[in-house]
């Protein structure tokens, strides 16, 4: 009973950090004007957080040998907690960006550690199971974030999209502070390492901030963005060369030479561009496009969630019968492509019942992907080596959102122009659907009491909308569909681990 409490409580802990990844998304229009900040301003509360969270991951295994694994997670917790009320009480937009920050250092540990805790309260034999349930946090996480943001926002206030971690911190906390125990292998730290710390704050910090502004102020013609670029290439190189050289590394890149390892990241990367980019995609398509709520755009969400929580349980049952990762794998990431490709021919005409049934395509694949992904990553790891690499494992799910958001977003950008500037060649007195149409809205405005002029400016303007509509539909019918290319262009890393069989279940006996 103790054991299925603890579980509850350090799953709802990881899903609480990852929802707060994407909670503030929709809010910040509110948020800007609440403040009295710019639309561009009040996104460095997403920016804040996101590199937080970038820059803490891949040290969580050091702070916690550091201060002891339940000391680090308790302390996270309650600076989560503190933070996240802090971020409702702020006056200011600055004020709020602060906070976010440290808010997000305090979530690192509950994606990392809660992930150690997990596995720990399974057997070996079972670990599957716990990858899946910890796999729920991970997915559901990201996608409910944008549209519980937007419910709160909608019927109550931006404050409480921070103020909801109250309840569930306390909640975690009661559980975990009497029954959280020592872990069943503690590391021992060895001598801080501030060099390879400063340098990963500063390459990964600038490299997370170039991605999630970089489309705001047009790349690299914005002074600051050519900048922090030359600082992340040279922070990060001078990292990995720094951090190689060591004995005590803060992050420790000596186990990247497992192959698994390196080629399950960069699945986990690309499973991360799929993930987020979708939950980027998808609700803004469905709001602004389609016209639905936050409330409708959630029951959008909702039956793919619910799938996807099956696909994980059922996927770590196939794993542990002996169905291979890689099998399961290749059918999650080709689901996920059937589901790019089917909302890459969506139209404005598109229901509610067109647009969830093709979610289910996306719950399920990312589900089945999910449990294998980590089984792969470790498999080739000694045991002390998997909490390193487990860490780095989340730190590249992470990263690989950022990248994905970033392209798309750029993506999206580029071609509403083009599909703007295609549509109006059409705009001229010699094409007659133009022609017929402009009559028709003309005649309209007229019946409805328009002056002649009057009418003929209103018909200019409704096919002016039209047309910005229309272009916005294709530009996001064409980002589902370069994340589906994307996705399945990942899959010939599969035929580099051919021959090589996973050791047997994930094992994670430390902290990461």
């Amino acid at each position: 009973m103790k054991r299925n409490i603890l579980i509850i409580a350090v799953i709802s802990a990881a899903m609480m950090e990852l929802i707060d990844t994407s909670i503030v998304n929709v809010a910040l229009e509110h948020m800007s004007g609440n403040l009295g900040a710019t639309l561009e301003d009040a996104s460095w509360v997403i920016t804040a957080y996101a590199i937080a969270n970038v820059i803490i991951i891949p040290i969580t295994s050091f702070l916690a040998a550091r201060l002891g694994r339940k000391n680090y997670y308790i302390g996270s917790i309650v600076a989560f907690v503190v933070f996240s009320v802090l971020c409702g009480q702020a006056t200011s937009i600055w004020e709020l960006v602060a906070f976010r920050f440290m808010q997000g250092i305090g979530g690192g540990a509950l994606l990392s550690v809660s992930q150690a805790i997990i596995f720990e309260l399974f057997p070996p034999e079972k670990r599957n199971v716990a990858g899946a349930l910890f796999g729920i946090g991970v997915f559901v996480g990201p996608t409910i974030g944008p549209t519980l943001g937007g419910y709160i926002t909608e019927y109550f206030s931006w404050p409480w999209i921070f103020y909801i971690n109250v309840p569930i911190g306390l909640f975690v906390l009661l559980i975990c502070i009497p029954y959280l125990q020592k872990p069943l292998v503690e590391q021992k730290a060895g001598k801080v390492d501030w060099w390879g710390i400063a340098l990963l704050a500063i390459g990964v910090g600038s490299l997370q901030t170039v991605l999630e502004r970089g489309q705001t102020d047009d790349w690299f013609s914005a002074g600051y963005i050519v900048l922090l670029t030359l600082t992340a290439v040279l922070g990060l190189l001078t990292f990995v060369w720094w951090e190689l050289k060591i004995s005590h590394p803060v992050v420790n890149l000596n186990v990247l030479k497992s192959k698994n390892l390196s080629i399950g990241a960069a699945l986990t990367f690309v499973s991360g561009v799929g993930i987020y980019s979708s939950v980027f995609l998808t609700p803004v398509f469905a709001q602004r496009l389609l016209g639905f709520s936050p409330s409708q755009t959630g029951l959008l969400l909702l039956p793919g969630g619910i799938l996807a929580i099956g696909g994980l349980m059922v996927s770590a049952r196939l794993l542990q019968r002996g169905v291979s990762p890689l099998f399961m794998i290749i059918t999650g990431l080709c689901l996920f492509g059937v589901f790019s490709w089917r909302m890459a021919g969506m139209s404005l005409d598109a229901g509610a019942w067109d647009i969830s049934t093709t979610l289910l395509y996306r719950g399920i694949g990312l589900a089945i992907v999910t449990v294998p992904l980590t089984t792969l990553a470790v498999s080739g790891l000694d045991p002390k080596d998997i909490p390193q690499g487990a860490a780095l494992n989340n730190m590249m799910r992470q990263l690989g959102g950022s990248f994905g958001i970033a392209i798309v977003n750029t993506y999206l950008a580029h071609r509403v122009v083009q599909h703007r500037t295609d549509l109006l060649e059409h705009v001229t007195a010699y094409d007659n659907r133009y022609s017929e149409r402009l009559d028709r809205y003309t005649h309209y405005f007229a019946s409805i009491g328009s002056s002649h002029s009057e009418a003929g400016r209103r018909a200019l303007e409704a096919i002016d909308k039209a047309v910005n509509q229309q272009s916005t539909l294709l530009s996001y019918l064409d980002g589902y569909l370069l994340v589906g290319i994307i996705v399945i262009l990942a899959l010939p890393l599969l035929l580099l681990t051919m021959g090589k069989r996973p050791k047997g279940p994930v094992v994670v006996v430390s902290d990461h």
